[in-house]
């Protein structure tokens, strides 16, 4: 099963930790603090607390040569403002999701989480053994941001977005104001959705006041969490936009040339590590949330008809369409594509399908 060889995976990456941390040439090493502002609070499971993770356990891993220091959203720098912040050398490192930067760059998004997109083994066989990777640093590179790209964390799937009303048709959509993430959010927009893209701790505020109408965020665990259940009651799976969310750690260029090869290995490996612990502990954590949402907090759980997620499929299609007259989107979209229709073969005889949902 797909979460046992995860689990066998994280046991040979600490495996390789510690082998990594026993080197006594490390404390040979030029010491490197990376001050490190987050876009998401670190209060928020997977979400937000992937950071430390990697912050609590490196000063370890590298025998004292690096060390991090977290910055909760906004208190160094904004949370939109990192990735200039970074490649400019204002910060030496930041940490975020690659969907924060589709203004600045088309292709983000894809690197970030797609629209009927792969589930988290897929999108990370396609980062680490596909050219996921080096697409990601090209995109950079590409751009002219002067940072060096690490995978740092994923998640499990989303929810699809909690509304006032039951959404029985693509007209119940039309009109609403709806808080939505990358490119499930242009997307909606397809079908008449007014979107933004509200930082985590302003979704409620804008709910509780009418500002929006509904809004998606995170998975049920992180959206208890904001409180959304208190002013919408009905919550739509599955999270079409976002079977997996990816985020990443930025350390600007100068800075990772400048330590040594084990230092860059460690800083690799604990990433890794980092990305396994995240999608083990989202995964392990959804189900009580939702039992609570559904007996205590008076939430009514939705699934989309396979109507509706045609409607939602068609839309995603268009924006594809459009998103690919830029170079590189299409490049990207194009080599993940290849690498899906690989994968779905070996996935649709090796898995399992959906199995019902207890009673």
């Amino acid at each position: 099963m797909k979460k046992t060889a995860f689990a066998t995976i994280y046991a040979l990456l600490f495996a390789g930790i510690l082998c990594i941390s026993a080197d006594p040439v490390m404390a040979k090493d030029k010491k490197v603090l990376l001050k490190v502002p987050v876009a998401f609070g670190t209060h928020l499971p997977g979400l937000g607390d992937g950071i430390l993770y990697i912050s609590e356990r490196l000063e370890t891993l590298s025998g004292g040569s690096l060390k991090m220091k977290v910055y909760e959203p906004g208190k160094l720098v904004a949370p939109f403002e990192i990735l200039d912040a970074v490649s400019t050398g204002k910060i030496n490192a930041g940490y975020s999701t690659a969907g924060y930067w589709a203004g600045k760059i088309p292709a983000a998004p894809l690197f970030s989480a797609v629209p009927f997109g792969p589930d988290a083994p897929e999108f990370l066989a396609w980062f680490y053994y596909g050219n996921g990777m080096d697409l990601y640093q090209e995109m950079y590179d590409q751009a002219g941001y002067d940072v060096k790209v690490l995978l740092a964390g994923i998640i499990a799937p989303e929810t699809s977005g909690w509304f006032e009303k039951p959404i029985e048709s693509a007209k119940d959509l039309k009109g609403l104001r709806m808080r939505f993430f990358g490119l499930g959010g242009a997307a909606m927009q397809k079908l008449g959705v007014q979107t933004s893209l509200l930082p985590g701790g302003e979704i409620f505020p804008a709910l509780e006041k009418g500002a929006i109408d509904a809004t998606e965020f995170s998975m049920p665990a992180i959206d208890a969490r904001l409180g959304f259940y208190k002013v919408v009651k009905h919550n739509y799976f599955p999270g079409w936009h976002q079977q997996a969310t990816t985020f990443e750690l930025l350390i600007n260029k100068d800075v990772w040339n400048k330590m040594s090869a084990q230092q860059q290995m460690a800083m690799e490996v604990i990433c890794k590590a980092s990305v396994m612990d995240c999608f083990s502990h989202t995964e392990a954590i959804q189900g009580e949330v939702i039992r609570d949402n559904v007996n205590d907090r008076g939430v009514k759980i939705h699934y989309w008809s396979d109507d509706m997620l045609d409607v939602f499929r068609q839309a995603w299609g268009e924006v594809v369409e459009e998103q690919s007259k830029d170079p590189f989107f299409k490049k990207v979209y194009d080599d993940f594509s290849e690498f899906h229709e690989n994968y779905s073969y070996w996935a649709s005889l090796g898995f399992m399908p959906r199995p019902e949902p207890p009673k």
